[in-house]
């Protein structure tokens, strides 16, 4: 499934609570990325100045344990990705694209710097990733738990 990034943008809860003026002002700031079958998009421990809202394709996102990869998530078209490097320049986990992929990938030093000049903005971007960060604990702490029940 293709869809165009303005859909993306109007569908993805991540901008749910933004105003058509920030939405717009996001949008001039994302550029359309492409990733092939199996590319790494991004490396655990990697620098990171990026993140992706996935316009296609699907991408999973993967720890490395003991030498053996872990997926921790599938990303699906609308779903957003490496938020992570907003607030930390450690990838935490590795992205790898399930199949082509398209996604518009937004810098963190761009759109840290329209948080700075619009206080609404900002407000509104953060709270997000806030929330981002506390649904993705859940959703790993469930993984985790059912990790744990499946070794006994």
């Amino acid at each position: 499934m293709i869809i165009d990034f303005d859909s993306a943008v109007e569908q993805s809860s991540f901008f749910e609570e933004f105003q058509p003026k920030h939405i717009d002002k996001l949008m001039a700031l994302g550029t359309e990325v492409h990733f092939g079958p199996d590319q790494i998009i991004f490396k655990e421990d990697d620098e990171s100045h990026h993140f992706y809202i996935v316009l296609s394709g699907r991408v999973a996102l993967e720890a490395v344990y003991a030498g053996k990869t872990i997926r921790l998530e599938t990303v699906y078209p609308r779903d957003e990705f490496g938020w992570v490097a907003v607030v930390s320049r450690k990838r935490q986990f590795q992205a790898r694209a399930l199949e082509p992929v398209s996604a518009m990938q937004f810098e963190v030093a761009e759109v840290s710097a329209a948080c700075r000049n619009n206080p609404y903005f900002g407000s509104a971007f953060l709270e997000r990733l806030f929330n981002l960060a506390v649904e993705q604990l859940a959703r790993y702490r469930k993984h985790l738990i059912q990790a744990l029940g499946e070794s006994k």
